[in-house]
């Protein structure tokens, strides 16, 4: 994380603290109100998570803020966003992360994806091979990467949270290392489809297509939009942007099969990754 953006981050979480102390409120009591998680709260009074938007106004209600005070935060959370899509500071973790952090504090995300399984749908190994991937990172980075990419995912199971992951087909067939570590991601896939806070669909190949993807991207609320490229991975909060890819996904949504029938899709991919079998050579 570049330094910039860390700053800006810790002088957001600052300023919530200080309003929430001003207001007589804990932590526990703060969260309760907005209607979001304790430990989200401590996150990001400490700099350590970017809230979304959706998070943020929940806070400055709960808080009672004046129309000033609301815009105040409004417009630090603005320069983290900035930050976020301009930093270019290593920092020993690739920046495949950036999705995983704008993610994080959205109660809403929208993710299409044509290549790549999603950052919160991969197994640790999957991940693996997406850190390696990228170019002069170190063995003790990458795993710092996965374990951060790991826990992230819990946020699927937070109630108040709806995921909706949209698939083309061929991202089940766009393998790393092993078919046997196909068979685990797909049983994963089957395993979060059936929460009740995900939807996850699939494009088959048989179904043409609305129009050509050109790369994958993740809604974060009706906030924030991450586009994902070879170059790395940008955030917009451009709302003419934003509008743009929430028409784009709903086209998406629209072509893709949704329960009983996407589990099949993947039962029949994994039948024929068992009958790649193991000795197929990565």
């Amino acid at each position: 994380m570049g330094s910039e953006r860390r700053e800006r981050m810790r002088v957001l979480g600052a300023r919530l603290r200080a309003l929430r102390a001003e207001a007589g409120l804990t932590g526990a009591a703060l969260a309760q109100r907005a209607g979001v998680g304790q430990p989200t709260v401590s996150k990001v009074e400490t700099g350590r998570m970017v809230p979304s938007f959706d998070v943020l106004d929940r806070l400055c209600r709960a808080l009672n803020l004046d129309e000033s005070a609301a815009g105040e935060v409004h417009d630090l959370l603005v320069a983290v966003e900035s930050a976020i899509a301009t930093d270019s500071e290593p920092a020993g973790l690739p920046a495949g992360l950036v999705v995983d952090d704008a993610v994080r504090g959205a109660r809403s995300v929208r993710s299409f994806q044509c290549v790549v399984l999603p950052a919160l749908l991969q197994s640790a190994e999957y991940a693996r091979h997406v850190f390696e991937s990228a170019p002069d990172l170190t063995p003790e980075a990458v795993g710092r990467a996965v374990a951060a990419r790991v826990e992230r995912q819990s946020v699927l199971y937070e109630p108040g949270r709806e995921s909706v992951f949209v698939l083309t087909e061929a991202v089940l067939r766009t393998w790393p290392g092993t078919p046997a570590l196909m068979l685990a991601q797909l049983d994963r896939l089957l395993a979060v489809e059936s929460l009740s806070t995900v939807r996850l669909g699939v494009i088959p190949w048989r179904r043409s297509v609305p129009l050509l993807p050109r790369h994958g991207f993740t809604l974060c609320d009706q906030q924030a939009v991450v586009v994902e490229a070879f170059t790395g991975e940008r955030v917009s909060v451009d709302s003419a942007e934003v509008a743009v890819y929430e028409e784009t996904f709903d086209r998406f949504q629209d072509a893709a099969v949704f329960g009983d029938e996407a589990r099949e899709l993947l039962l029949r991919v994994m039948k024929e990754f068992r009958e790649l079998g193991d000795t197929v050579t990565p």
